[in-house]
């Protein structure tokens, strides 16, 4: 086990995808990078699935999309149906960029990736190395930790960003805040084996007055691997073969799925936060740490890397010398982009789960007719993808 130095430059805390993007365009640029992560190894389940367009071109400055694109699986059609009545099919052919679709990839592959690119650029990610403390002054940032065998050290850096997930441990000693609130249901996501009548090359997104249910094919050698994520009152802790495939049959009506195989399922509960700031003093914040949302739209991972690749520029340019006041950039750019993935996400998932009967046919009708108009579609496949964030 390495030990980690007593000094960096920058110390990232999280070696998520966020995380490591951010070392990676650090280590790039020759800033001495340290990550530092509590877990003792990587993701070693799907979680994260959808890489969208404008994360594929962020990532290819770094060389990573190549990669992502062979591991992965192209669905270039998002369906949005109410039972087994599609209501609106959106494509993102055309869209203007050399990624027009969406690409399926468990994240256990894309942090895969993402972390032999890191080490190839010279940084590396210390585990089982819990923080516990972060403390600035006007020279630098201590980064306190405990270390595999639970000793108590230290880190002492220039900068720190935390990108230590929902519950950061860096955004709390920064003192900043996190608004909003948290969903009333739960979710349930889980990876299965099953017959399912569409093609694989497009996500389907079901309305139902239970909630709202996504559907996403996963690669795998076998074409029957599917990620379902699910809204529910209140999930049970864990989620066996006959629940799911009650869940499918109660929402998607008529699709005679049958799920033959539940390979990896797990619950959670969904909060709508943004970090106040996205900097204080000389700690700033990335993915998780700085917004959540509801997975509608598969937008929280791939807001997060372009999130850390633009701070990594930035963050590289001050530690050659560029002012401070360059950072000021990032909040400028990306907290808006962070509202907006909220605002959208919260109204998907408030309007996919209408109960009224009444309510429910409205919706329907408004999207059934807006999807038949051409700039509809091609605004929404614009959104989904990100490319407004450029």
């Amino acid at each position: 086990m390495n030990t980690v130095p007593a000094t960096a430059s920058v110390v990232i805390v999280g070696a998520g995808p966020a995380g490591m993007t951010a070392g990676i365009a650090l280590a790039d640029a020759g800033v001495n990078v340290v990550l530092l992560d509590k877990l003792a190894e990587g993701a070693n389940t799907s979680r994260a699935v959808v890489v969208h367009a404008r994360t594929l071109e962020v990532l290819e400055q770094f060389g990573v999309t190549a990669a992502l694109l062979e591991r992965g699986i192209v669905v270039p059609r998002f369906v949005m149906r109410d039972g087994d009545h599609a209501l609106a099919r959106i494509s993102f052919d055309g869209l203007p960029t050399k990624y027009p679709y969406t690409v399926m990839i468990g994240q256990e592959s894309t942090e895969a990736i993402l972390l032999a690119r890191l080490e190839k650029a010279g940084a590396q990610v210390y585990r089982h190395t819990e923080v516990t403390g972060v403390g600035q002054d006007a020279d630098g940032v201590t980064v306190s930790y405990l270390d595999a065998d639970g000793g108590a050290n230290s880190i002492r850096a220039d900068w720190v960003i935390g990108a230590d997930g929902m519950r950061s441990k860096v955004r709390e000693a920064a003192g900043i805040g996190f608004t909003g609130a948290t969903y009333p249901e739960s979710f349930v996501l889980a990876d299965v084996r099953m017959t399912w009548p569409d093609p694989r090359d497009e996500v389907s997104l079901h309305l139902s007055p239970e909630g709202v249910t996504v559907v996403a094919p996963l690669p795998d050698p076998r074409p029957d691997r599917f990620r379902i994520v699910a809204t529910v009152a209140d999930a049970p802790e864990h989620q066996d073969l006959a629940y799911v495939q009650a869940l499918v049959d109660a929402r998607r009506p008529g699709a005679h799925a049958r799920i033959e195989e539940i390979i990896w399922s797990s619950r959670f509960r969904v909060h709508h936060r943004v970090a106040d700031h996205y900097r204080a003093g000389r700690v700033l914040l990335a993915g998780d740490a700085a917004h959540v949302h509801s997975p509608a739209g598969g937008q929280g991972m791939n807001t997060g890397i372009q999130d850390a690749a633009m701070l990594g520029r930035l963050l590289a340019a001050v530690a050659e010398g560029a002012p401070e006041a360059t950072l000021d950039e990032y909040e400028r750019t990306r907290r808006p982009v962070a509202l907006g993935v909220v605002g959208f996400t919260d109204r998907v998932t408030r309007m996919a789960t209408l109960r009224p009967l009444p309510a429910r046919l409205i919706r329907n009708l408004v999207i059934s007719t807006a999807a038949r108009i051409p700039a509809f579609r091609r605004a929404l496949a614009y959104q989904l993808s990100e490319l407004a964030n450029r």
